[in-house]
């Protein structure tokens, strides 16, 4: 047996006047994971543990087999492991945004989704003026940028993702306790050095929104995992072009598998995904594939967008895998899930049980699940599974 995990961000919502009261996911067209649910086993999956922020981190940790309860520290080191940014046993990872800020408010936090090149020279401006003996600032993808803070720097400070207040103002959520005093000046100081930036005067010339502050969030010290082969017997590989992801793979001794035009946004390469998954499962036993784009879509607040996100995950990615699974001489297990919701009115994540489907080309099931949605996995006969037990299950075949 082989498994394949096909994790779509941020997929699930709540219903929406807009759509009479349907989700997005109800609203998509989703057949190839309608199949899976109405051919195979469905459910609903906790992927966030009580009291625990429904960060993609900790959904993203939990699907991958690690208990956030247990190897937790932050999200930002996972970020670091996937830039090749070692961490010291007292270094404070930071995750770095470039926002948009207008009239005092968080008005984007991801600067009109900035590219890479424009806002790798922005990072380097910062670091050039404010890097020193105590933090450094390293350049990332699109608008995720790394800070290290050293002898445990900000450890402890209290502070907001961008993308949880967004058309709020900044003031109000800027960071506070046990070392804020240097992070709020660090913003402050990096809103000076961005405001005339070439970077950003072509951006705003060209109508887009510049990358005129920093926001960091999401701090902690490396985590120490215990290798997935340990754990599970089995050979992993990880693909996804967003660095949380691949950090996470990273620690767990997943293979990372990098797809060329995979992006973590609504233009990624879904059908390259797919293509590099079912590769990678002829000298591996399990292999994660996870898309950004309906996250992204959630977080925009756009509706349309997210619809499409979901309807190409399932097209190009999910039926991709699907008809080739089937054409394979060995028995294919396949799970489909979002991390979290997303959804649409509120442009943050929640951290409300997920829909999940399993489907094995080898076993002829049947299941009272009708769809792949929130309402419709209901009926499935897993019930409610703690995410993090998931791929235990899997590999031992148990069902709730």
């Amino acid at each position: 047996m082989k498994y394949i995990v096909l994790i779509g961000d941020g997929m699930a919502d709540e219903p929406l006047e807009g759509l009479g009261g349907m989700t997005v996911l109800q609203k998509a067209n989703t057949s190839n994971m309608d199949y899976l649910a109405t051919c195979g086993r469905a459910g609903l999956a906790q992927t966030v543990p009580e009291g625990m922020h429904p960060g993609s981190d900790v959904a993203n940790m939990s699907i991958v087999g690690y208990d956030p309860e247990k190897y937790y520290t932050g999200r930002s080191p996972l970020e670091a492991a996937s830039m090749k940014v070692e961490l010291e046993e007292d270094d404070v990872a930071f995750r770095c945004n470039l926002i948009t800020i207008k009239d005092e408010m968080i008005a984007d936090h991801s600067s009109g989704h900035i590219t890479s090149e424009e806002a790798k020279e922005l990072i380097e401006s910062i670091d050039a003026e404010l890097g020193n003996d105590k933090v450094r600032f390293y350049p990332g993808i699109s608008y995720r940028h790394l800070m290290v803070g050293k002898k445990g720097l900000g450890a402890k400070t209290e502070c907001v993702p961008p993308h949880d207040v967004i058309d709020e103002s900044r003031h109000k959520h800027m960071p506070k306790g046990k070392d804020s005093e240097l992070i709020c000046e660090l913003t402050e100081k990096s809103m000076k050095i961005l405001r005339n930036h070439p970077v950003n005067i072509k951006r705003i010339e060209e109508g887009k929104n510049p990358g005129n502050s920093i926001w960091l969030w999401g701090q902690g010290y490396a985590p120490a995992y215990t290798p997935f082969r340990e754990l599970y017997g089995l050979k992993g590989a990880i693909i996804s072009a967003v660095d949380l992801v691949k950090g996470i793979g990273i620690y767990a001794g997943l293979d990372v598998i990098e797809v060329p035009g995979a992006t973590g946004y609504l233009d990624t390469n879904y059908l390259g995904k797919a293509e590099y998954a079912i590769e990678a499962l002829r000298d591996h036993d399990f292999v994660f594939v996870h898309v950004e784009a309906p996250d992204e879509a959630g977080h925009m607040g756009d509706m349309n967008a997210k619809v499409q996100a979901i309807e190409d995950f399932d097209e190009k990615v999910v039926g991709t895998v699907l008809k080739a699974a089937k054409e394979m001489d060995e028995d294919i297990m396949i799970m489909v899930l979002p991390d979290h919701p997303t959804p649409i009115a509120l442009r943050t994540h929640t951290s409300n049980p997920i829909p999940v489907a399993i489907y094995c080309t080898s076993e002829k099931a049947s299941d009272d699940a009708d769809a792949f949605n929130e309402e419709s996995v209901k009926k499935g006969s897993l019930g409610t599974i703690y995410a993090a037990d998931l791929v235990k299950k899997l590999i031992e075949g148990e069902w709730a």
